[in-house]
């Protein structure tokens, strides 16, 4: 899959992980904690507030306060995300297109 074709809300997580150098654990951690890829700059430790904890680090410490688990047990990237997602979602689509074209060629009961 393209760049182009991932969703808006894919892309922006794209975007985030190079900006503030997360990794594809984090990034999935900041996902299931429910973040907003375009806030994480709020929470970013900027150098002028020392008293801030890295990003990378404060979900990690999110993660595990909520989880209890250092990170999660499959790691996959927000890529290969997105195409499994996609492809599950063709494949209901071909079971769906089936199953009507398959009651279209059935008479109905009324015909019977």
């Amino acid at each position: 899959m393209d760049r182009k074709k991932f969703s808006q809300d894919i892309v922006n997580w794209i975007e985030a992980r190079k900006r503030f150098h997360l990794s594809h654990a984090q990034v999935q951690m900041a996902r299931e904690l429910g973040m907003n890829p375009e806030r994480l700059g709020k929470l970013d430790n900027h150098r002028q507030e020392p008293w801030k904890v890295p990003l990378p680090q404060f979900i990690e410490h999110l993660y595990f306060k909520a989880f209890g688990k250092e990170r999660p047990e499959i790691v996959m990237s927000i890529e290969e995300r997105a195409r499994a997602k996609e492809a599950k979602r063709a494949v209901r689509n071909e079971a769906r297109r089936r199953v009507r074209t398959q009651e279209a060629g059935r008479p109905t009961e009324a015909e019977a």
